[in-house]
């Protein structure tokens, strides 16, 4: 039979208007792998109407972050592009479920990446920039065991918004990305730090992963200008007020992020 992925799209996008955790979705309409959470999140962009996405973030795609979310690889989302700023932005505090924000790299595509096999190689001709980042992301799950990861992938991989750092005229070419390190700082404390290499070993084997990965093939491929989240450096940190987040990567601009 083949899978329908409307109705889980729909009860996710409920669940998310109710501003109330996900929990796992009726056997009827959950979807069994992760080529269907691939399509049931299709569906959830077509419902929101954030068809075309502005970009995609890729999740777990460090061992830290695997390690404390209990996931054995990477999983991706599609970026809504109303929640998707650059140089500054951010959203209200008390608009998120247990918010929390993350230490990241992103690139902006110069060229489309079309459904197919990708290797860290293959994909780079088609960065145009290579940017800090911060991902702003809520824990709007009980048991991730329990949900499944499809389900995670449907309901976009904790994703809340994004907000890119500025290129600022540095030629990121210059830099060895895959070994920068990245610091993570809230109301001006330093609170953690990571390197780009725990990311899959290259920043540029995610990007080779998200084209690679069913999600990007129910999106039809990965489109010029669309942004990627390459995923973070350190766990994420969870916020129990409003306040303003910086991150910074050795040299590149930095970016801030806010909770109001």
């Amino acid at each position: 039979m083949t899978y329908d992925p409307a109705p889980a799209a729909k009860s996710l996008r409920q669940t998310r208007l109710a501003r109330t955790v996900v929990l796992p979705l009726p056997a009827a309409i959950a979807p069994a792998d992760e080529a269907e959470g691939a399509a049931a999140q299709h569906a959830l962009a077509a419902l929101v109407g954030a068809m075309p996405p502005a970009g995609f973030k890729i999740g777990a795609t460090g061992k830290r972050m695997q390690e404390y979310l209990g996931l054995t690889g990477p999983a991706a989302g599609f970026m809504e592009r109303a929640n998707v700023f650059r140089g500054q932005g951010g959203v209200r505090f008390a608009d998120c479920i247990k918010p929390g924000v993350e230490c990241e790299v992103a690139v902006r595509l110069a060229h489309d990446l079309p459904p197919g096999l990708y290797t860290a190689e293959t994909v780079a001709p088609a960065v145009g920039e290579f940017v800090a980042a911060i991902e702003i992301v809520e824990d709007r799950y009980e048991d991730l065991k329990t949900l499944g990861t499809p389900t995670l992938i449907a309901d976009q991989v904790y994703h809340v918004a994004a907000v890119l750092g500025e290129q600022g005229g540095v030629d990121w070419r210059a830099l060895d990305i895959g070994a920068l390190r990245g610091r993570m700082s809230i109301d001006g404390v330093e609170r953690d730090s990571g390197i780009t290499t725990d990311l899959m070993g290259h920043p540029f084997a995610c990007l080779a992963f998200l084209a690679s990965s069913p999600v990007a093939a129910a999106f039809g491929g990965l489109k010029a200008g669309q942004c990627v989240m390459l995923g973070s450096v350190t766990p994420p940190i969870w916020l129990d007020a409003p306040c303003e987040i910086t991150v910074t990567f050795d040299g590149l601009p930095t970016v801030s992020a806010r909770l109001t």
